[in-house]
């Protein structure tokens, strides 16, 4: 190989990694515990198209270290040298610059035009038949960092502006998923990011190649590179669409006892003070782990494994209640990993438990039921078991089994015996299943943080973080400059020829808009009845209610509104707020009895939802109806109107049902909480909320805690 011819030993290895920073990084030799992301993370590396690793944990869990740590592990990478390509040619530089980073040398197959056209042009037409003399250098393999705010332009690539204004032509700029080829591309805190910046990394890793269409522009450049992504639970929970495209799911959490912790202060105190010293002193378990990567790596391709043990993992992901098929095709590539990982070409028992305990126990959804259908297959190449008898009789079988034995033997040519290549018994069973303490402690953080992350975003022109360039429709609010000048420069050349003075020319049709994005919160409309004897018992629950969920106000912006509704009208008590102050205080007074005007309660409710949504802070709207459905109020009086005429004959209910028909035009959603005894309930609850297109829930003893649960519920279903 080539990469071999230019790096003798391990010593240059060594050498090329001191320079960079990855040698600064923490061994991965020396990280305490961690033992299953650790070989994860040496999966991964042996097979880089094996699906990425997705580590989950708290704060302080070492989630960047191991990242780090497995990057420096990572042997260099041969590629063509571009600049010096560049530098070789005499005319028209710009116009032919590559389109792709980190190129192979020995794999023609995913060049670019643009570097094809290069080498054609500096070594001739059958540059393919002189693969050596292509320019190339030795490098580390890069490590590229996705920042939280990154934007689709600065991800998938775009127009060089600057490059674009001096040549009057297109050309096109890199980004990040480019210059993570054969690399590894980390996604710190992948919850927090867009959902169409992960869509884009997913769907570009997944198919090892990035498609650019945008900006004029339709190119494609390969993009093969290790995946890895971490995120806290606690600062929201990640999308189940994005946790199945992860080969592996593991957390970073761990019990480890107080020797640990000491023995992991030590370490990092002792790598801050003197980085260089403590990297050598693990040198030798990392130049290991390093040769076996590199020779996994070889062996990765000649490693076989059979149709047996293929049908033994979809059984094991069939068990556990596995939706798809991704587990079962992550679950083989891991097994192949893992085998090359041990210096061997056939894949074995072992294999294919790491494959389980890996990729498949962290899909599993139930615990699977006893089947006595499902029967493990046998190991290949098992005879068996001779009939125990005290008999002579048995004498010329048993000669026999020993005559097979020993052909056996001869056959395997003096190798020790290998392990069983299926497991004996299945791992997700019922009454033997292997509890990984790690993964117990990965489905309590998922639990844990629950649906905390649903939150509302709101794009807009005015307010929030810069997001992607569009083309506007009337007036711009914010002129996107970047995209602006990437959709001018193309053009600067033939405009001035028309206006020689001037260096740079904007047109109307050039400018671009900025689409803006921001988090927002919810508005939950507490809607009260209360009219009637147990009026008091309800308004209590709602006060309860208010004031549990204006403590989580301010984390999820979050605001809480109370309209009770008796008498002949309905009164906003408690505007839209997030203070607990002030919502105790206008809550002291909390007046009961009288009628039951819910149809202008329902009005009332929907008067503040529309102005709150107005402001651009609320995304969404939901209101909390605790109440039987029943109204016997008209609106015309609750709004002063003429006295009804006695003979005119109100429908009450169908009043109340066409306003809350109204909800989902407005955004509005609408969680009817029937406090009605159910041997009495006459069901106008449910129609009210089926009008609205809404929940209904059944609770005549609504309590404060049961009350709030409730409309976070809805708050991160609706």
């Amino acid at each position: 190989m080539i990469l071999e011819q230019k790096l003798i030993g391990k010593l240059d290895i060594k050498n090329l990694m001191q320079k960079k920073d990855s040698f600064r990084a923490f061994p991965l030799a020396a990280i305490t515990g961690h033992s299953l992301l650790k070989l994860s993370l040496l999966l991964a590396a042996v097979d880089p198209s094996l699906g990425g690793v997705i580590i989950a944990g708290g704060r302080g869990t070492g989630k960047s270290v191991l990242a780090r740590g497995l990057h420096s592990l990572i042997p260099p990478i041969e590629i063509i040298d571009n600049e010096l390509i560049l530098e070789k040619l005499t005319d028209n530089k710009i116009s032919f610059r590559p389109i792709s980073r980190n190129l192979d040398p020995t794999k023609p197959e995913e060049w670019d035009k643009n570097i094809n056209q290069l080498i054609a042009k500096i070594i001739g037409i059958d540059y393919l038949n002189q693969i050596e003399s292509i320019p190339s250098k030795v490098v580390q393999a890069p490590f590229i960092q996705v920042p939280i705010g990154i934007t689709e332009d600065r991800l998938v690539g775009s127009i060089d502006v600057s490059a674009s204004l001096n040549t009057g032509e297109q050309v096109f700029q890199p980004g990040v998923l480019a210059e993570a080829h054969r690399g590894v591309l980390y996604v710190d805190d992948i919850n927090l990011l867009d959902d169409g910046i992960v869509n884009l990394i997913l769907e570009a890793t997944g198919r090892e190649q990035n498609n650019i269409e945008r900006d004029g522009l339709s190119l494609s450049h390969p993009c093969r590179s290790l995946l890895i992504a971490t995120y806290n639970p606690e600062e929201g929970a990640l999308r189940d669409h994005v946790l199945d495209r992860f080969a592996i799911i593991l957390s970073a959490d761990q019990s480890i006892d107080n020797n640990q912790r000491v023995e992991i202060t030590k370490s990092v105190l002792s790598h801050a003070e003197n980085n260089i010293k403590f990297s050598e002193k693990w040198s030798e378990e990392s130049d290991n782990l390093s040769t076996q990567l590199i020779l996994a790596r070889q062996w990765l391709k000649d490693v076989k494994i059979t149709k047996e043990q293929i049908t033994y993992l979809v059984n094991e992901a069939l068990r556990g209640g596995v939706e798809g098929h991704r587990s079962e095709l992550f679950a083989v590539k891991v097994a192949k990993a893992n085998a090359a990982l041990r210096g061997d070409e056939n894949v074995n028992s072992d294999d294919l438990k790491v494959a389980v305990r890996l990729v498949i126990l962290p899909r599993a959804n139930q615990i699977p039921p006893q089947d006595d259908d499902i029967q493990t297959p046998p190991p290949e190449d098992q005879s068996p078991p001779p009939p125990q008898s005290n008999n002579e009789d048995s004498e010329p079988e048993s000669n026999e089994n020993e005559d097979n034995q020993e052909e056996e033997k001869d056959n395997s040519e003096g190798e020790e015996d290998s392990t069983p290549d299926i497991p004996e018994e299945f791992i997700l069973d019922p009454e033997s299943c292997m509890v990984d303490p790690d993964l117990l402690l990965f489905s309590s953080a998922k639990s844990k943080a629950g649906n905390s992350g649903s939150r509302s975003v709101i794009l807009s022109q005015s307010r929030g973080r810069y997001v992607r360039p569009l083309i506007p429709k009337g007036k711009v609010k914010r002129i996107a400059v970047d995209a602006t000048l990437r959709a001018a420069a193309p053009y600067q050349k033939s405009r001035r020829l028309k206006n020689p003075n001037k260096t740079i020319i904007i047109e109307e049709n050039d400018f671009r808009a900025k689409l803006l994005q921001k988090k927002a919160g919810a508005l939950v409309i507490f809607l009260v009845d209360a009219s009637g004897s147990m009026a008091l018992n309800r308004m209590q629950s709602a006060k309860g209610a208010v004031i549990r969920l204006l403590t989580e106000a301010y984390e999820n912006r979050d605001e809480v509104a109370l309209i009770p509704f008796r008498g002949n009208q309905a009164e906003v008590l408690l505007p839209p707020t997030r203070s607990i102050t002030a919502a105790k205080r206008r809550l002291e007074t909390m007046p009961c009895g009288g009628g039951s005007p819910l149809a202008h309660g329902l009005t009332q409710s929907a008067k503040v939802a529309k102005n709150a949504l107005s402001t651009g802070d609320i995304g969404q709207v939901i209101v909390v109806g605790i109440t039987d459905g029943r109204g016997n109020v008209p609106l015309g009086t609750s709004l002063g109107q003429a006295e009804v005429n006695e003979n005119e004959n109100i429908d009450l209910k169908q009043e109340v049902l066409d306003i809350a028909a109204k909800y989902p035009m407005l955004g509005i959603k609408l969680l009817i909480i029937d406090t009605e005894r159910k041997f009495i309930a006459s069901g106008f609850g449910k129609e009210l909320a089926e009008a609205a297109q809404g929940k209904y829930v059944q609770l005549p003893k609504a309590t404060d805690k049961t009350i709030a649960a409730m409309a976070l519920n809805a708050i991160n279903e609706f």
